[in-house]
């Protein structure tokens, strides 16, 4: 098993930051894919950001220049730096966990809402 901790959201004005961040243990694995995902209301979940244990990382357009995911292998912490935030970053993020060689994530957090104000 695996244990996901999410901190760091909360209300910030648009064009403001926040960094969110979401600490692994237990059963990890060596090669794994962290990722962030969001959730607002009445829309279906987004997968936002991805990094690899390689260090390789990939972003959904929408946050493209924006957000930056990072990681302290020696923490296990993955970070979200999410910078110029808009009304529309609103939404619960949520962290996820896999094994590299799996379809689905099978490990998450408990989520963390970031609020927006225009």
């Amino acid at each position: 098993q695996v244990q996901l901790v999410e901190s760091g959201g909360g209300l910030v004005q648009a064009g403001g930051s926040l960094r969110l961040s979401c600490a692994a243990s237990g059963r990890t694995f060596s090669t794994y894919v962290m990722a962030w995902f969001r959730q607002a209301p009445g829309k279906e979940r987004e997968n936002v950001a991805d990094i690899l244990w390689s260090g390789a990382t990939s972003y959904a357009d929408s946050v493209k220049g924006r957000f930056t995911i990072s990681q302290n292998n020696a923490k296990n912490t993955v970070y979200l730096q999410m910078n110029s935030l808009k009304p529309e970053d609103t939404a619960v993020y949520y962290c996820a966990y896999k094994n590299y060689v799996w379809s689905t994530y099978d490990y998450w957090g408990q989520g963390t809402q970031v609020t927006v104000s225009s």
